[in-house]
């Protein structure tokens, strides 16, 4: 098990830019697929992207693609997720997940999460 912490969360314009972070405890992180979803208001939880430790592939869900990036840097446990050209609609709260095994988009799939950071996108 790790304990997940997100942090980046804020207040942007469209058109702008924001970092989330995900910053896990435990030493096994590095061998934890890490996917981020997000919640919008009134919504299901969906799907954003992942990273699987195993070979670093990424995979995005399409609304996010090429303005969304996810990467990892294990010597500080913590997986990123850089959104650029932020749009209204990517108004959410976003979680990260991680799983030792599953890299899929089904967030019941995945064993630990944090417990989310606001992101507000202003038109």
């Amino acid at each position: 098990q790790v304990q997940l912490v997100e942090s980046g969360g804020g207040l942007v314009q469209a058109g702008g830019s924001l970092r989330l972070s995900c910053e896990a405890s435990g030493r096994t992180f590095s061998r934890y697929h890490t996917g981020w979803f997000r919640q919008p208001p009134g919504k299901v939880r969906e799907f954003v992207g992942v990273i699987r430790w195993s070979d670093g592939l990424t995979r995005y869900a399409d609304s996010v693609k090429v303005r969304f990036t996810i990467s990892r840097n294990n010597a500080k446990n913590t997986v990123y997720l850089q959104m650029n050209s932020l749009k209204p609609e990517d108004t959410a709260v976003y979680y990260c997940a991680a799983d030792p095994s599953y890299s899929g988009t089904d967030d019941y799939e995945y064993d630990n999460w944090g417990q989310g950071t606001q992101v507000t996108v202003s038109s």
